[in-house]
């Protein structure tokens, strides 16, 4: 299996090529066939034009599906996929629809069944092609047996999530670190694979050089360190290889560039939205003639506090008790409010607080005062995700759940602070019309949880303990 890993990338690299030519097949019998008229667009539109157009079209699929990760069918799992190459077929086809109707004079803006098909042609070309890589990437590469080693805390958390995907990982062991370094090394040559909990940075390292001596596939859980080091640039000091974190948040010209890419976005949404927002409004108002919006206090860049705007989701009364997260089946959530959340509909108010600049269309979650200050009672790191604006969207919300652990929303918030472009900000907007049709995304915290970190603070404890000072051994 080992020799096959070297193919891997050349064979999906053939499965996109031929997924591309396919559906650019598609567009161009359209065009030849229903399309193109000497009368209509002109006798000079020739050779080259024809390669020009089927060739943007190629160019089109081909961004579009890296924006959704449309091509990574032996990473995700395959609804995600799916969904991926579906909004894909439909952004594309939406695009080219317009600009055919530009090349025509717009005399084409009323011919849209020819499109229509090459839509439905393309949507049935797409997940066949998804289910058909999956069945062959799991026959050549079927799942890795894994070795999972872990400490004290963590275990059971990583294994639930190892569990969700048999498809790429087949636990056959599991060692604790108690049961001593050498044993666990005799043992890891008769796995795949070794999948590194939460260890103390020294024993760590130790694995993880042992795996790259045996070339043994090797996954760590990434520490606040971790992700800082990876980020960071590579210098010389003459024969002395350097890291380089600047540890400064986003550049003068990125904010810039963010700022006008968000004001521009929201003012079209905020109009384009307007009747949906008078829609949601009226539902709100008829159920129980309480107030439409619902303000509150949350946290962005530099630990400002802000009144946050959201569609309100819950009875006027729901945090009489205090506050807190909502829970799996909270009773407090009304039935319009339920389907605002489940569709993320309720956070569509928010583009004001973008217009304002009190927030970004893209960044972490923005939290509540106090819920944030239990969160860094526990891990003091928490603080670092506000070195950039709070987000309507973001790499925790994309990547994440809403009940995800608020030490993994930080790791989470922190790869996108240190590896902020622009491209990634369309990436994770592209992504979350995607994640609207995945309710795991939505779900609450357990009942049991007063906030999402409740059950999760020694693990916590100690990974911050780990990065404080276990690294000094190694």
């Amino acid at each position: 299996m080992r020799k096959r890993e070297r193919y891997k990338r050349l064979i999906m690299f053939l499965a996109s090529v031929l997924i591309i030519a396919l559906q650019t097949g598609v567009f161009a019998y359209a065009w030849f066939h229903d399309y193109y008229d000497k009368d209509i667009i002109g006798r000079m539109y020739g050779y080259w034009g024809h390669w020009a157009l089927l060739g943007l079209y190629a160019l089109l699929v081909l961004l579009v599906s890296k924006l959704f990760s449309a091509f990574k069918v032996g990473y995700m799992r395959i609804l995600d996929v799916i969904l991926s190459q579906i909004f894909s077929v439909l952004l594309v086809n939406i695009f080219e629809y317009f600009q055919l109707s530009l090349i025509g004079h717009w005399k084409f803006l009323t011919n849209l069944e020819p499109m229509l098909r090459v839509t439905g042609v393309n949507l049935i070309l797409v997940v066949l092609w998804v289910v058909f890589m999956r069945l062959i990437y799991a026959k050549i590469y079927p799942p890795h047996e894994v070795l999972v080693i872990y400490d004290r805390f963590g275990a059971d958390q990583l294994l639930h999530k190892l569990s969700e995907r048999k498809d790429k990982y087949l636990v056959t062991g599991t060692m604790a670190l108690s049961e001593g370094v050498e044993k666990i090394k005799a043992e890891i040559p008769n796995y795949q694979a070794v999948m590194l909990g939460d260890l103390p940075a020294h024993e760590r390292n130790l694995f993880l050089k042992y795996c790259f001596e045996k070339n043994i596939r090797c996954y760590c859980q990434q520490k606040i360190s971790d992700i800082m080091i990876m980020h960071s640039e590579k210098i010389h000091m003459f024969d002395t290889p350097l890291l380089l974190s600047r540890n400064c948040g986003l550049t003068v010209e990125k904010q810039a560039v963010k700022r006008a890419f968000d004001l521009i976005c929201s003012l079209v949404m905020l109009v384009v939205l307007s009747p949906l927002f008078l829609v949601i409004a009226l539902l709100i108002k008829l159920y129980d003639g309480g107030p439409v919006f619902y303000r509150q206090d949350r946290l962005t860049k530099d630990g400002k506090v802000f009144q946050v705007y959201k569609f309100r989701s819950m009875r006027v009364d729901s945090e009489k008790d205090g506050a807190r997260l909502a829970m799996k089946g909270d009773s407090r959530v009304t039935p319009v409010g339920k389907v605002l959340r489940n569709i993320h509909f309720d956070e569509l108010p928010q583009l004001l607080n973008i217009i304002k600049g009190d927030m970004s269309l893209v960044g972490p979650r923005p939290e509540r005062p106090e819920i944030a200050a239990e969160y860094t009672k526990e891990i003091p790191e928490f603080s670092y995700r506000l070195k950039v604006k709070a987000g309507l969207t973001g790499y925790a919300q994309v990547y994440g759940k809403y009940n995800t652990t608020p030490y993994d929303k930080l790791k989470l918030d922190l790869t996108y602070i240190l590896n902020y472009s622009f491209l990634l900000d369309l990436q994770l907007i592209a992504t979350t019309v995607k994640i609207l049709f995945q309710k795991e995304n939505t779900e609450g915290v357990e009942q049991w949880q007063t906030t999402a970190a409740s059950g999760h603070r020694k693990a916590a404890d100690t990974d911050r303990k780990n990065i404080d000072s276990a690294e000094d051994k190694s």
